[in-house]
């Protein structure tokens, strides 16, 4: 019995891995012919054409004294001048290493493959025809092994056209939205809200009176928004008093969402800093971060470590880079987005990952019509809240914020949490506690161990019976309330 189980699930994956082959290559095909569509669309409709990735040509500069050295299409060289980086100010700084080269270095499958020696192939076969265990992942050690930094890096001149406009301060006055985005009163009201004091949408609950005790900061996760926190914990926490900040990131729902931002760690940080950290003057605060936020609450740590009283990270994408691999931030991007057809939540990753014009695609019919899908939604559900704020989140964004935040913090930053957790274990005392769903196929339970296994003073509970999301929807008074025991050990 066992041997027959064993030999279905060899052929399923089989099955599964040619499949996605041959989908996968004819989404290779597709995202090709969707660029030459969208180039001509933009071109049409916003007098301009639009740099994108995927035809960019790849090029080797070398930095040297805030110059960079730039060999466009292997012709004749020239200087750009778009630094010095220290000059720039605001959600201006930005540095080349904050880049993830996954914007514009993703190889067709085929590509892919051709490259694969004859060793590696056979490795390829062995996975496929082994069983499914947790046993098979390398581990990292605390410095990569045999890795120098050159000062010669690949680069694509998308990025170097966009680093030169980030020379001059962002006025977000003059952003406006492209043809394909959403352009409602929801997803444009920040252009009234937000400008004045260039922040991000922030949604607070303060106790009656002067009874509160600490501040509290909740960080959503990729594609969602604040109401993931203000409509399932918030409410539970009226009573409370707790001072509770939940903020819109930056190129979602509420909040900006300029055009010609790279979305960088350091873009989302300061704009979190300037939103809550500065504007209400908090001093000490507490966190808690899902997902993606999990990254961008670690380098709030890196930043104002001494501030901070306790950490909750729910569902963290961590998946460490084996000491050998020599590109990092591509293997997390095949960790995220492993180009499977099964299981769909893969599936759907590789699509927004990997393809730049099919995922711009699933934006414009999606994110664009909002509206229309908001509305079928509730008449189908009967206009139920939970459902009603999950699509708001999911919809409500930008392709440019999604594409660049996935790639620049989930691949970019995330192949290198290492150095912000062991920053965590070293240099804070604070309580760190984490959270995930059992049967969370976003982000697997071995990311949540393996935060543990770098800081071994964390606390790991696992949620039977629960995914990402009803990780706290669905169960959030249960939630609140671990969420007011930490606080208050921690405070003590």
């Amino acid at each position: 019995m066992g041997a027959m189980k064993t030999r279905t699930a060899s052929i399923g994956r089989w099955v599964n891995e040619v499949v996605s082959f041959v989908v996968f290559c004819l989404l290779d095909i597709v995202d090709y012919f969707l660029c030459l569509l969208y180039k001509t669309a933009d071109y049409l409709l916003e007098a301009e054409w639009k740099p994108c990735y995927c035809l960019s040509p790849k090029e080797l500069i070398t930095t040297t004294k805030g110059n960079i050295l730039v060999s466009h299409n292997h012709a004749e060289s020239k200087i750009l001048n778009v630094s010095p980086l220290q000059q720039l100010s605001g959600r201006s700084k930005i540095e080349l290493e904050e880049i993830s080269e996954t914007l514009y270095s993703r190889p067709s499958l085929l590509s892919h493959l051709s490259k694969l020696s004859i060793n590696d192939f056979t490795k390829r076969l062995v996975n496929v025809t082994r069983s499914n265990s947790g046993c098979g992942e390398k581990k990292t050690s605390n410095k990569r092994k045999g890795r120098t930094m050159k000062s010669r890096l690949t680069v694509s001149f998308t990025v170097v056209e966009m680093l030169q406009g980030k020379i001059k301060p962002h006025n977000l006055n003059r952003q406006v939205s492209r043809w394909s985005d959403c352009d409602c009163g929801f997803c444009t009201c920040w252009t009234s809200t937000c400008v004045k004091d260039q922040s991000l949408f922030v949604k607070t609950q303060f106790p009656k009176g002067n009874t509160e005790k600490d501040n509290v900061l909740f960080i959503h996760g990729f594609i969602s928004s604040s109401a993931f926190w203000t409509e399932t914990v918030f409410p539970s926490l009226s009573n409370s008093n707790y001072r509770l900040f939940a903020v819109y990131l930056l190129g979602f729902g509420k909040s900006p969402k300029p055009t010609d931002s790279l979305y960088t760690m350091r873009e989302h940080v300061e704009m979190i800093e300037r939103s809550v950290l500065l504007k209400h003057n908090l001093k000490s605060f507490h966190i808690v971060a899902h997902s993606l936020g999990c990254i961008l609450a670690l380098g709030l740590v890196a930043r104002h470590g001494g501030s901070i009283k306790s950490l909750t990270l729910l569902a963290p994408p961590y998946h460490p880079v084996p000491a050998s691999e020599a590109e990092p931030r591509q293997y997390v991007m095949r960790k995220v987005a492993p180009r499977r057809v099964w299981p769909p939540m893969a599936f759907g990753a590789s699509m927004a990952c990997w393809y730049e014009h099919i995922s711009r695609t699933i934006c414009l019919l999606i994110c664009k019509n909002h509206r229309l899908w908001q509305f079928l939604a509730k008449l189908i559900t009967r206009n139920n809240r939970t459902i009603n704020f999950l699509i708001e989140g999911f919809m409500c964004h930008t392709h440019n914020a999604a594409w660049h935040t996935l790639h620049n913090i989930i691949c970019g930053i995330g192949s290198k949490l290492d150095i912000y957790l062991d920053m965590v274990r070293d240099k804070m005392n604070c309580n760190v506690f984490i959270f995930h769903g059992r049967d969370d196929e976003v982000v697997p339970v071995e990311c949540s161990y393996n935060v543990q296994s770098r800081v071994p003073r964390a606390r790991v509970k696992v949620v039977e019976s629960k995914d990402h999301i009803t990780l706290v929807v669905g169960r959030q008074q249960d939630f609140a309330r671990e969420l007011e025991e930490i606080w208050q050990t921690s405070s003590l």
